[in-house]
């Protein structure tokens, strides 16, 4: 009888120390395109995409006009004079054509810089929840990358992580 008191004793002590693991998941996809930083800064580089379209035309424009121009006086000038002419024509519109790839690389580089460092929050965010609300685990996935392929929806974080980085942002 003593004996059993003793194994029940231990039992219950073994069992009380095991703390159930507290998991979710977040559909990364949904929390990122609806994280509202995510759609300020989309807002801001299609500003920056159409006045960089507008400034190209611009130039595009005015380019046509010179070609205009430089193919009249090609006409009246000399072969040897206006073959100069086609060829500083042509060395101005592979600089032009340079200077508008590179302005759009940097505008590609400088948004996809901005994306980076955003997920990167997210994903900090994420730790950072996890940790204050005792989770053990937090997985992610995506239609991409399916690493939770069932989950009952009480352990789907997506909503509730959204909208708490939403409110955060709105902070800033």
């Amino acid at each position: 009888m003593k004996n059993s008191i003793y194994v029940l004793a231990f039992l219950l002590v073994c069992f009380s120390c095991q703390t159930e693991k507290k998991i979710g998941y977040v559909e990364n996809g949904t929390v990122i395109n609806g994280y509202q930083e995510k759609k300020d800064i989309e807002s801001k580089y299609q500003a920056m995409e159409s006045r960089f379209n507008k400034k190209a035309d611009s130039i595009g424009k005015a380019f046509q006009l010179e070609v205009q121009q430089t193919q009249i006086d090609a006409r009246r000038a000399t072969q040897k004079k206006a073959q100069e002419l086609m060829q500083g024509l042509q060395q101005k519109q592979q600089l032009l054509q340079q200077q508008m790839q590179l302005e759009q690389q940097q505008l590609a580089q400088a948004f996809q810089a901005e994306i980076d460092s955003l997920i990167v929050k997210v994903k900090d965010f994420v730790k950072t929840y996890g940790k204050d609300h005792n989770y053990t685990y937090i997985l992610g996935t995506s239609d991409a990358a399916a690493s939770v392929l069932y989950g009952i929806e009480e352990n789907n974080l997506t909503q509730v992580i959204l909208d708490a980085l939403n409110a955060d942002y709105s902070k800033e």
